[in-house]
């Protein structure tokens, strides 16, 4: 976190802790405006790689899940890096700024991820680095999101997985009531306080929560190697080209999608006590195996915490779920905004 944006959030009464903002002062009164209300959060806790070059297209091409020869300096993107075997390293939200293409993600993540691309930079005119201390990042969620970054930004693209540069720095709509915005910090003071006039400031812990009910997975250093891109439901969210060419594990990648029935996915859950990313699930059909395992947890209005997790798909339709143990907590499934495929 930018030393000198910390200082200012902590005038505002953020709470922070290890790099991210925990809340205002009343962390369950915020999570109960996020239902209804339009929030604004800091994301700090996020990193972002950005990559710069003449050959970064072509690099990146080569080495992510989805396709980035027809997107255009306006245009946003999900999108994954896997290992060799196929399974995901990162994902994350790609857009591009100026002469970058930036990739945010987790932030534990951050430094691991870099490494891993730049040893496969070779003689490739591209390089990449850390840029999350580059920019302040935020992001507005909630009915009034559009009118709050307009007035804020001076403007916001109409549709979702566009983006729009303003004065202050750059707006990504990433939904219906959804934005990201990435401000130059010395436009960052202004731009938080305009969007409070609309919007409620909030803890990371509440974007996690919305986060995960929209269905966007966050592979963390706890799940990295853990999941094929369809098991999280990458590809249900625009995040995989099955018509590009190769990058590490597009073999099984495209294995996973054509041959045979995908045998885990991602659903959405609630549970009565915390889990953490990396937590196993158990039910009774798998005989003390584990039949899942958290993606990302955040805690709930209603108590407890809701939690995206990858689970055998039978289990997860047949089965009662539990947490750590079968005397574990029950969870109760909820629906994803999206549907999944057959």
């Amino acid at each position: 976190m930018i030393e000198s944006w910390k200082l200012f959030l902590q005038t505002q009464g953020a709470a922070i802790e290890n790099g991210a903002v925990q809340h205002y002062g009343n962390a369950k009164a915020e999570l109960e405006t996020a239902r209804e209300g339009t929030i604004v959060a800091d994301l700090s806790q996020l990193g972002v790689v950005a990559f710069r070059g003449e050959d970064t297209v072509s690099f990146l091409q080569g080495q992510l899940t989805n396709d980035l020869r027809g997107l255009h300096a306006d245009d946003a993107q999900w999108n994954g890096y896997c290992s060799p075997k196929g399974r995901l390293l990162a994902n994350f939200l790609l857009w591009r700024q100026g002469e970058d293409t930036c990739l945010q993600m987790a932030g534990d993540i951050v430094p691991g991820v870099l490494k891993r691309l730049s040893m496969f930079i070779l003689r490739a005119k591209v390089k990449g680095r850390d840029a999350s201390d580059e920019s302040v990042r935020l992001v507005v969620a909630g009915p009034e999101a559009g009118a709050a970054v307009n007035a804020a930004m001076g403007g916001a693209p109409d549709t979702a997985m566009r983006s729009v540069t303003c004065d202050a720095g750059l707006v990504v709509r990433v939904g219906e009531d959804k934005f990201v915005l990435s401000v130059a910090p010395g436009h960052a003071a202004a731009v938080w306080k305009a969007l409070n006039e609309h919007a409620t400031p909030v803890g990371a812990p509440v974007w996690d929560w919305l986060r995960l009910n929209a269905g966007i997975p966050m592979i963390v250093a706890a799940t990295q190697e853990e999941f094929v891109p369809q098991m999280v439901n990458l590809e249900v969210i625009g995040g995989v080209s099955f018509q590009k060419g190769c990058y590490p594990g597009q073999e099984i990648v495209a294995r996973s999608q054509y041959l045979g029935k995908l045998k885990r996915r991602m659903f959405l859950a609630h549970s009565d006590i915390q889990a953490h990313p990396g937590d196993s699930l158990y039910s009774a059909d798998m005989e003390g195996q584990a039949t899942g395992t958290v993606v990302n947890a955040a805690p709930s209005p209603d108590g407890g915490c809701d939690l995206l997790a990858v689970i055998q798909v039978e289990s997860a339709r047949t089965q009662t779920l539990h947490l750590g143990s079968m005397a574990g907590t029950a969870l109760t499934l909820k629906p994803l905004p999206y549907g999944l495929p057959d």
